[in-house]
């Protein structure tokens, strides 16, 4: 009988809240393979790959059906372009190097940065609640970085940008909506995210540094299994994108967005299968208070 009411009650969950449950865990899947195709190939690699994909598939659906827009904006595309694409390397280059769950909570932290950009760029109201919820979110980045007397690890400050990054990214989102279509603002992001890397792999060759090795590599020919690993994590990559616009489609923004944070918990699920460590109990209170903030946030929207 008790499964019966679990089962029905699974029925009646929102349409949007199922969607983004799924979107979720498909997106932990896709930072899986990731993670697994980074042991062969750098983080630029990996991106180049993750966004080329996508490049096809826009591409033939604006040929299928041409864009109708009144643009006007084009350094403000480029902008949200390169945001995006420099933001997605830090979170490829962080899940190669940290654990998954890590990875994935510091790219959630970029509702707490939107809410700051909108503030200070698009001049949008922040509620005393909201205020207290950025506090809160960056309390919580302090216990995961815990950062010591000669402060942020690379790691700490690569994740700290990725939510950064997306977060500038998204915020220039909401005023190229008003001028482009969506396909446009998307095509800008993942066409920099391909063109970019190949300019990167062009002039590694000639740069020796080291500590600059997450922005210059050489490019491998994937081989074997590899392949494999890529073509999965674009695929899941796709099926998560969709699901996610369905989600927001369904239900309110509030709601989704604090679904979504479910990626961290999948994300960290994951990465115990793939050899990841649990999180200690100071990056576990810190995830808590990230989370809430991004709620709180969400819920002030």
């Amino acid at each position: 009988m008790g499964i019966i009411a679990l089962m029905n009650r699974i029925k009646n969950i929102n349409k949007g809240v199922k969607y983004m449950l799924i979107a979720s865990f498909t997106f932990a899947i896709m930072g899986a393979f990731a993670k697994l195709a980074s042991q062969s190939m750098s983080s630029l690699e990996v991106v180049f790959f993750r966004n080329i994909a996508g490049v096809l598939i826009i591409g033939f659906a604006i040929i299928k059906k041409p864009m109708i827009h009144q643009g006007g904006k084009p350094l403000l595309l480029f902008f949200r372009g390169f945001m995006g694409f420099v933001a997605l390397l830090a979170f490829f280059y962080n899940i190669a190097h940290i654990s998954l769950g890590d990875a994935m909570t510091y790219s959630k932290t970029s509702p707490i940065f939107t809410a700051i950009f909108a503030f200070l760029f698009l001049h949008e109201k922040l509620s005393g609640k909201a205020w207290m919820a950025i506090f809160i979110g960056f309390i919580g980045i302090l216990f995961i970085t815990q950062p010591s007397g000669i402060g942020f690890s690379k790691y700490d400050l690569l994740g700290i940008f990725s939510g950064i990054g997306a977060a500038l990214a998204y915020t220039s989102v909401r005023e190229l909506k008003a001028y482009y279509d969506t396909r446009a603002i998307v095509l800008s992001f993942m066409l920099t995210g391909t063109l970019g890397p190949l300019i990167l792999f062009f002039i590694s060759p000639y740069v020796h540094y080291p500590e600059l090795d997450f922005i210059f590599s050489e490019f491998v020919m994937p081989q074997g299994i590899v392949w494999v690993y890529v073509l999965a994590m674009g695929i899941f990559a796709t099926i998560s994108q969709l699901l996610m616009t369905k989600a927001y489609g369904e239900t309110k923004a509030g709601i989704v967005g604090a679904v979504s944070y479910t990626n961290i918990l999948f994300s960290i699920l994951v990465g115990l299968l793939l050899g990841d460590a649990l999180p200690s109990l100071m990056t576990s209170f810190g995830i808590v208070l990230i989370v809430s903030a991004g709620i709180m946030v969400a819920r002030a929207k």
